[in-house]
């Protein structure tokens, strides 16, 4: 049984005989699907059904040349919305399965971003057709979630949302300089970190931490496309999978100048989330791959 597959409304699916009865009906009745020959007698098939907007399952396999189609495996997914990255995506194939994970190295987090690429298809008949790597892509991020909370926004006025927003550019630009090998940018970045690592510190001491820290994006756990996070409301919108009924709250959240949809059971999340305030929680990270034409 997936993990995640309560973060778009199915809790209670225990039973394998419910799972495999769940996946028959994707196939049958996919409401969008996709093929590609991923070698000389078969054609990768993915077939997937939304159960709420945007949000549901996706079903994988295989075509044989006598056209039977073989269940490899499925996975929940929610797809997100506008751009997250302009930066350029590598994609490397997952060990036991046709399915393949995303890297991107975008400045504004900080460390090599893994995520689950949803659509595969086209990876691959790009891959077949000796089209790699292709260039002038943009990366749609999406997250879901299991376990979260809702925190109070640190109060900032006017005047300190710009210091920070010219902060935060200022440090980007030190980022690129820096991994283009400019000992200045490297420097000032090192001692910036000094500075910012004394001052929590020592006001740790007589604050509580999530009033010092307004975001965060770290890995988590042993998984490399899971991350903790914690992000500002920038959206929200609330979805009932058409099935269950249960209610999915969808989020879109900046999170280190990284804006991306997250998708969470009702009952899964602690607090009222509204718009300004911010979402804490671990999230299995995927994203789109969005090809020029």
């Amino acid at each position: 049984m997936h993990k995640y597959m309560r973060a778009i409304g199915f809790s209670k699916l225990t039973d394998r005989r419910e799972e495999q009865k769940l996946i028959t009906d994707v196939i049958m009745n996919a409401s969008h699907r996709a093929y590609t020959s991923n070698g000389e007698e078969t054609i990768l098939a993915e077939f997937c059904e939304d159960f709420a907007q945007d949000m549901g399952i996706a079903v994988c396999g295989e075509f044989d040349a006598e056209d039977k189609f073989t269940y490899d495996y499925f996975y929940p997914y929610l797809r997100g919305t506008g751009v997250s990255s302009y930066e350029d995506v590598s994609v490397e194939r997952h060990a036991d399965k046709e399915s393949y994970a995303g890297i991107c190295d975008d400045i504004k987090v900080g460390v090599s971003l893994i995520f689950y690429l949803q659509n595969i298809v086209p990876y691959v008949k790009a891959q077949h057709m000796d089209m790699l790597p292709v260039r002038g892509t943009t990366l749609t991020l999406s997250g879901l979630s299991i376990s979260g909370n809702i925190i109070l926004p640190i109060d900032k006025d006017e005047s300190e949302k710009q210091k920070i927003q010219k902060a935060s550019m200022s440090r980007n630009k030190l980022i690129a300089a820096a991994r283009k090998g400019d000992e200045e940018a490297i420097e000032s970045l090192t001692l910036e970190d000094m500075d910012i690592y004394t001052s929590i510190s020592r006001k740790i001491l007589t604050e509580d931490v999530f009033s010092l820290v307004d975001t965060y994006f770290m890995p988590y756990g042993v998984e490399c496309d899971q991350y903790s996070v914690l992000g500002e409301i920038l959206d929200i919108s609330l979805r009932t999978n058409r099935i269950t009924k249960e209610e999915i709250y969808v989020m879109r959240i900046s999170c280190n100048d990284l804006e991306f949809d997250v998708c969470i059971n009702k009952k899964d999340l602690y607090g009222e989330p509204q718009i300004g305030r911010r979402f804490k929680g671990v999230i299995w990270m995927q994203g789109y791959i969005n090809y020029p034409m």
